[in-house]
């Protein structure tokens, strides 16, 4: 019995006397993630392959620009000369307007992207036979 007793009394004082453990800082860089780091190259092929897939529908062509202006980032020109293609593709000219509507709202404050962006893409644009938003005259609305 007094063993016991013995036994309970020393694990008491044990925790007692036991300091409770020092936490460090953590450390600036975390792994929250164990993906592939996708390069800038990859990003673009992988956009471009998105959007020149032949079976892709209007939802899907939506569905991918939205995502892809959910990004913090202007589209490079030659995914969005993929994504007219794709609304020409769809006979959808209302999309490819608001694909350029909402590049220029993408580019914000930057005011030489969206002009660079027009003159990359001037080439397709006269193959496809879209109008921008400046020369249909809905920019200004």
């Amino acid at each position: 019995m007094f063993r016991a007793v013995f036994r309970l009394t020393a694990t008491g004082a044990r925790s007692l006397a036991r300091s409770r453990p020092c936490y460090s800082a953590p450390l600036a860089s975390r792994c929250y993630s164990h993906a592939k780091v996708e390069t800038d190259e990859e990003f673009d092929a992988r956009w471009v392959t998105y959007f020149s897939k032949p079976d892709l529908d209007a939802w899907e062509l939506r569905k991918g620009m939205n995502t892809l202006i959910g990004y913090d980032l202007v589209p490079e020109p030659k995914i969005l000369d993929s994504a007219l293609r794709a609304c020409r593709r769809l006979n959808d000219m209302a999309s490819a307007i608001r694909i350029l509507e909402a590049v220029k709202d993408k580019s914000g404050p930057y005011k030489d992207i969206y002009p660079y962006l027009i003159q990359e893409l001037t080439p397709t644009l006269a193959e496809l036979g879209i109008s921008t938003p400046e020369e249909l005259g809905i920019d200004r609305v």
